[in-house]
């Protein structure tokens, strides 16, 4: 599924959980692969912007990452293997609430109140 036909069933997507005030993407290509610059085994936050296809950030090992002058609506990817799990949290050093991105999985995310990442097995 080419960039332009997911983002087009994301703006249909979108349109039908505006009453819910809720918008999870549909899910990417399989994690065995670079997906958008986002490579295998990793979760990645892009650049601000709706088409933007560049990865500003990505994380691939186990921790707790705090993120720093990261903020407006980005896509958020999780491309992580082996059932790793990747979570945005709104605290510091992992904490705050906390919520886990599918595998396989784009949101798009305003990441302003999103202050670290956590990566575990």
């Amino acid at each position: 599924m080419s960039l332009r036909t997911k983002f087009a069933a994301l703006a249909a997507a979108g349109v039908m959980a505006l009453g819910t005030g809720v918008l999870a993407a549909s899910p990417a290509a399989a994690s065995d692969h670079t997906v958008d610059g986002c490579p295998s085994g990793f979760g990645c936050i892009y650049t601000p912007g709706w088409g933007s296809l560049t990865v500003d950030v990505k994380f691939d090992r186990a921790g707790t990452y705090n993120l720093n002058n990261k903020n407006g609506e980005r896509w958020v990817l999780n491309n992580q293997t082996h059932d790793w799990k990747f979570k945005l949290c709104t605290g510091y050093n992992g904490t705050g609430s906390c919520e886990s991105m599918p595998l396989d999985w784009y949101q798009w995310r305003d990441i302003t109140p999103i202050n670290s990442v956590i990566v575990s097995p």
